[in-house]
């Protein structure tokens, strides 16, 4: 089954996560990524300490597989006219290098429309091509403080908290590839070229906007709740059952509260004054989360889990990354293949996150530094459609 950006290619001289998880969910739609490394590689194909992954980390199979890799030195001159004849034939180019790097080795914007004059031209940086804070080095952490991303989660007077796993590097890679594909649709409709600058911090300030709009509209800063959920209620929490288990629950309209209170076999809190509105639940926060904790901690986890679901009660049970999978669809992981790596069991990642119909997924191969030079070197000789 065709997928829906084959034919669509992309010269992707990004490295680490944001660029190269922006080319990545291109790729899994369809799109032929080259992969144009320095001579030493992405560093991240050699993130972490398990030897077992040796220039193939979990980290590095993220984001690159089913991508093709060259190797080239940008500032040895042979191997910049290779990048040239890769991006004259492209139809994107993805850069994650400092502000001005890319221009300085001889690959700006300009320079590559002279080369492909409809090029989807795409930086991603930490904070914008043209900010005051151009030149701050940015990695995800960096930005997750300075876009007050660490001062959302926690309770009021706790210090900063990392998000745990690196949010900003995914969500500025999700940015990307959604900017990108809107690029390729104004050249589709007659835009010509387009250049895309996209800042980590800028696009973690868009991805906060359930934050940041209430701040910019009232100028008052949201609190920090914890584990509480956005609505501020007692009854959108975290609670402890019978077996050590947490849920979470989100139980946030009236309709849902009536669910709860009758499920639970607690209809009083119905009639009582104290929890019969949501102001009054969010005014008496401390009774009300008291009195539903004590009825939670009557049942297991999974129990309440499944019944509550069943009741149209949100719920959840917390779950650790190495569960989460199992409730999982078969096809929102995708099966990767990674000849030479001694790990027993297959080998999966997540998908693009969507089921397209119809489209298919492929059983992806990370290509080794350099692997596919040959192949590369062949197709621009002899001026063949594809690699």
């Amino acid at each position: 089954m065709t997928q829906p950006l084959a034919g669509i290619r992309i010269a992707d001289f990004s490295h680490v996560m944001a660029g190269p998880y922006a080319s990545h969910l291109l790729n899994l739609m369809g799109a032929e990524v080259i992969k144009i490394e320095p001579p030493q590689g992405d560093s991240f194909r050699n993130y972490g300490s398990d030897t077992r992954f040796e220039g193939m980390s979990p980290a590095f199979l993220a984001a690159n597989a089913g991508k093709k890799s060259i190797a080239l030195d940008l500032k040895n001159p042979d191997d910049l006219e290779t990048a040239r004849a890769i991006v004259a034939r492209s139809d994107v180019l993805l850069e994650n290098f400092r502000p001005g790097v890319i221009a300085r080795l001889g690959l700006g914007y300009d320079a590559v429309k002279a080369l492909r004059p409809d090029i989807v031209y795409c930086s991603v940086s930490g904070y914008g091509q043209d900010s005051a804070q151009r030149d701050w080095p940015a990695i995800d952490n960096i930005v997750q403080a300075t876009s007050g991303m660490m001062m959302l989660s926690g309770e009021e007077g706790d210090p900063p908290v990392r998000v745990g796993f690196p949010i900003v590097d995914t969500l500025t890679g999700q940015t990307a590839a959604f900017a990108i594909l809107a690029a390729l649709v104004r050249r589709m409709q007659g835009g010509g070229s387009s250049y895309i600058d996209v800042s980590m911090f800028e696009a973690s300030l868009s991805f906060m906007t359930s934050a940041v709009t209430p701040y910019l509209v009232t100028g008052q800063a949201m609190s920090r709740m914890g584990n509480t959920g956005y609505s501020g209620l007692p009854t959108a929490s975290l609670f402890m059952a019978r077996d050590g288990r947490q849920i979470s629950l989100g139980v946030v309209q009236p309709n849902q509260f009536a669910a709860l209170a009758r499920y639970t076999g607690r209809e009083d809190w119905l009639t009582n004054p104290l929890f019969a509105t949501p102001e009054a639940r969010r005014a008496n926060f401390d009774a009300m989360k008291a009195e539903l904790a004590t009825v939670i901690a009557q049942r297991d986890a999974a129990d309440w889990e499944a019944g509550m679901s069943a009741a149209g009660i949100p719920c959840g049970m917390v779950r650790r990354v190495d569960e989460a999978p199992a409730l999982a669809r078969p096809d929102a992981l995708i099966s990767l293949n990674v000849p030479d790596v001694p790990v027993d069991g297959p080998l999966q990642t997540p998908g693009v996150g969507f089921r397209l119909t119809p489209s298919d997924q492929p059983v992806r191969t990370p290509p080794r530094l350099d692997q596919n030079r040959a192949e590369i070197l062949d197709w621009l000789r002899d001026g063949c459609a594809k690699p």
